[in-house]
């Protein structure tokens, strides 16, 4: 059997380049790298995680195992409202790195991932039952 096509024309050299240049970012980032400097002590094993996460959702290649909703709610100290700022920045090294369409489509696709994490993330101690913020 073999795999579908990629998502978008992207090699894993480039994953690999967005990954590292946005972690950098992240790293020296007044707030979203305090909440990363908390729960990552080995960068590069991080990196090559989360490199192996974007090669799967985009190339459809095997190698990642986990799941980002639980990694997200275990952290306890993700916050909705990180996830535009992570966004904005992850888009900002996107066009940095990539071409204009490479982009704009790994963007979408990652807004549509941020956007269910949030959500996740937000819905996290809310009492059962109780109509979530669609905001």
């Amino acid at each position: 059997m073999t795999a579908p096509p990629p998502r978008f024309e992207i090699t894993e050299d480039q994953i690999e380049a967005v990954v590292t240049a946005f972690y950098a970012r992240v790293r020296s980032h007044h707030l979203l790298g305090p909440v990363f400097a908390a729960h990552v002590t080995d960068w590069p094993a991080h990196e090559a995680r989360i490199a192996r996460f974007w090669k799967g959702a985009i190339l459809f290649m095997p190698g990642y195992d986990g799941s980002p909703m639980m990694a997200h709610r275990r952290a306890g100290d993700v916050q909705g409202g990180h996830f535009p700022v992570w966004l904005g920045l992850f888009d900002d090294t996107l066009r940095r790195e990539l071409d204009p369409l490479a982009a704009a489509s790994w963007s979408a696709l990652a807004h549509r991932i941020g956007k269910g994490l949030r959500l996740g993330v937000e819905d996290m101690g809310r009492t059962p039952g109780a109509a979530p913020v669609l905001r």
